[in-house]
């Protein structure tokens, strides 16, 4: 018998050779591992030990500078030109992100509407043409007398700043601090009753016109846009559904689901809320006889829409600027702002944020406080949703994700 696996001495030195260019083979339990110095050999016991390929391995880039360097300048160039693009469509983007906030804000009104049996786009004109009629109306009440109110300030500014210092108040504040309270209120005084240093504020009275007609065109592009994410809303929850691998989506769409309607309730709370801040202020100094009633609700409203701290930033302006008109009268007021709080906090805003995702105390104030630096007030409203939304997927999906992993 001739054995069929004999090779000639020839064959057997070619076969000995392409053994030692492929490399070693598969190791036996216990045998050594045996690193060549240099080329595919060491690929191949990195494999088998489990290691970092030593070809695929940053160091070994580094045999190829110019190439590491090209890409890695390139890259940088590309990041710069993102940053610049990003820094030249801020205002763009905000647009974008205060008109999707606004859409959600008023998608449970359409809701409401569909419910009973009302078309969507017959509700989305609903809501919209009330919205633009209440909008309208107020303004068109309200800029007027808050001119007026504004101008009465600036001119009656010196009989206030009288009116307190012949106080008990300021008397009793002399008496305990020195001259320096008359100095600071002299200083307030010049201040206050000079328009051009309320100009300076704004940056001048040309910059002031300017941000007022970019405010105006801002809102324009931003109801716009809400109207049309407002009307392609559902389509817009789908395709980011669609997004998502099939078997995720189900839980995508639950999430999506549950942010849109906790970020619709928290906006329109937090508009109702500020609404009855504006009506208690109003009321309070119309039956109190203090000044400027109308633009105080105002100032309440527009303040009080910022997270946990706007009703107490506006008791403190309240409180101050009924001071300088009646001690009696700031006193009252602030007495009966706090137990407006108190039933603000304990009643109203469990009733009327019983459907918005609920965040910690200390989150509210951070998100609230880095909102307010980026953006400004719009910033500080939109950064609580934006909150709530973070911790309702650390929930929902980063959570079990970590439970499942025992």
């Amino acid at each position: 018998m001739t054995d069929a696996t004999a090779h000639t001495p020839d064959e057997s030195a070619a076969i000995g050779e392409s053994d030692a260019a492929a490399g070693p083979g598969p190791l036996s339990p216990g045998e050594p591992v045996m690193a060549p110095a240099t080329g595919p050999a060491t690929d191949t016991v990195a494999v088998q030990s489990g290691e970092a390929l030593p070809s695929r391995t940053f160091w070994a880039s580094l045999n190829h500078p110019f190439a590491v360097g090209f890409f890695v300048t390139a890259g940088a160039l590309i990041a710069i030109v993102l940053g610049l693009a990003v820094s030249n469509l801020s205002t763009v983007i905000i647009y974008v992100v205060f008109a999707m906030f606004a859409a959600l804000g008023l998608d449970p009104l359409v809701r409401m509407l569909e419910r009973h049996s009302v078309a969507r786009p017959w509700g989305i004109v609903i809501v919209y043409t009330v919205f633009a009629l209440v909008l309208v109306g107020i303004l068109w009440l309200i800029i007027p007398t808050v001119i007026d109110q504004i101008t009465a300030f600036v001119k009656n500014v010196p009989q206030l700043v009288s009116d307190f210092q012949s106080s008990s108040v300021y008397a009793w504040l002399q008496n305990n601090f020195g001259d320096q309270v008359g100095d600071l209120v002299g200083q307030i005084q010049k201040f206050l009753s000079d328009p051009a240093n309320i100009a300076a504020i704004g940056g001048g009275v040309v910059q002031v016109g300017v941000t007022i007609g970019t405010t105006i065109s801002g809102l324009i592009i931003i109801l716009v846009l809400s109207l049309y994410f407002l009307a392609s809303l559902p389509a817009m929850k789908v395709a980011f559904t669609s997004l998502a691998p099939a078997r995720n989506r189900p839980k995508v769409s639950s999430i999506t689901e549950q942010i849109t309607t906790s970020i619709g309730s928290y906006l329109g709370g937090m508009v109702v809320l500020a609404f009855f801040n504006a009506i208690v202020a109003f009321i309070l100094y119309l039956v109190l006889g203090l000044p400027f009633p109308l633009l105080l609700a105002v100032v309440a409203f527009v303040i009080t829409l910022i997270p946990l701290v706007g009703s107490v930033l506006f008791w403190v302006i309240g409180s101050t600027v009924a001071l300088f008109a009646s001690p009696l009268g700031a006193l009252v007021f602030a007495i009966v702002y706090i137990i407006y709080m108190q039933i603000e906090a304990y009643v109203l805003t469990p009733r009327v944020m019983n459907k918005a995702v609920s965040v910690p105390g200390s989150l509210v104030v951070i998100g609230a406080l880095v909102g307010g630096t980026l953006l400004g007030l719009l910033g500080a409203l939109v950064a609580i949703p934006v909150t709530a939304s973070i911790l309702l997927i650390i929930k929902q999906v980063v959570i079990p994700r970590q439970d499942s992993k025992v």
